[in-house]
């Protein structure tokens, strides 16, 4: 049994469609479709009914695809064990958020591929929640506080944040200065998110109202040195914005608590080596340069 077969099984059970899984593959529909001919033929059953509309896992495709999915990954642990130390080679597929990503995590990203010519790496920039295992990445860098999931998460580093409005905003509506006063300000938010302030030790969850939303941290700054209300932003991307008095800090007896830095993984046993490289050079970027430390 063919092991590029079954990795092509699992990436068009999980893409729901062989177009999809073609694209995150990078070879052709015809190709996808010849293995999964032969697997089904080698197998003797059908493991995918196709229509127009993409493809659905039979009953046997169902309970078969979680089988392939952990003999491709034993098959990478083995690879690994035996080649050089250092030597890495075939495909990671990265997700990263589009608000840090470009500026803070792309020079990381580029020395990973430098180091290792035998390796592809693809790297999607955005802010919109990435399913890894549904969209096919091995791992993804994600910024604040992790939800909770199945997935396997390493943290890099910690991130802190500050509420921040402009001055004219203050000194047309004031500064909160409790989370009471908070919730009768114009919030500048991600979408419906709750925030979390400091009160003393306690950690006290405020649900902000606001008009204006936007899916990316810059956007966001944007829209609070225009004066339309204070925004909760990390130091990172607010620093020079502070430093210039653009962006005043608000709240500052209630602070956010420390957020983080993490990479995440679907779960498995054994943990790609290239995952485990990947995030220990973020680990030492992190501690190292200054752009990444800007965070805090």
């Amino acid at each position: 049994m063919d092991i590029d077969d079954l990795r092509t099984f699992v990436e068009v059970a999980d893409a729901g469609g062989v177009s999809p899984a073609a694209r995150r593959l990078g070879v052709s529909k015809s190709i996808v479709s010849r293995r999964l001919s032969r697997l089904e033929a080698e197998l003797g059953v059908q493991l995918l009914a196709r229509s127009t509309r993409g493809a659905a896992l039979t009953e046997a495709g169902a309970i078969f695809r979680d089988h392939a999915a952990r003999a491709g990954a034993e098959i990478d642990v083995a690879r690994e064990t035996i080649l050089p130390a250092g030597d890495l080679r075939g495909r990671l597929r990265v997700s990263a958020p589009l608000t840090f990503g470009p500026t803070h995590f792309a020079p990381v990203l580029a020395e990973m591929a430098r180091r290792h010519p035998r390796l592809h790496l693809q790297t999607c920039y955005t802010d919109r929640f990435v399913d890894l295992i549904a969209e096919g990445y091995d791992c993804a860098i994600r910024v604040g506080y992790l939800q909770d999931s199945n997935l396997i998460a390493r943290r890099i580093g910690p991130m802190y944040g500050r509420l921040l409005a402009c001055p004219a905003y203050i000194e047309a509506h004031g500064a909160p200065e409790t989370p009471d006063e908070l919730v009768a300000h114009q919030a500048l938010m991600q979408g419906t998110e709750s925030w979390q302030l400091m009160d003393g030790d306690r950690v006290v969850t405020v649900r902000p109202q606001g008009r204006f939303k936007a899916d990316n941290g810059t956007a966001l700054i944007a829209a609070a040195v225009a004066g339309l209300g204070v925004a909760y932003l990390p130091d990172g991307l607010s620093h020079d914005y502070v430093a210039s008095g653009a962006l005043v800090p608000v709240m500052t007896r209630h602070l956010p608590p420390p957020a983080g830095v993490y990479v995440v993984r679907p779960p498995s046993q054994h943990p790609a080596r290239k995952i485990r490289e990947l995030t220990e050079l973020l680990i030492e970027y992190y501690e190292q340069t200054p752009a990444l430390a800007g965070f805090a």
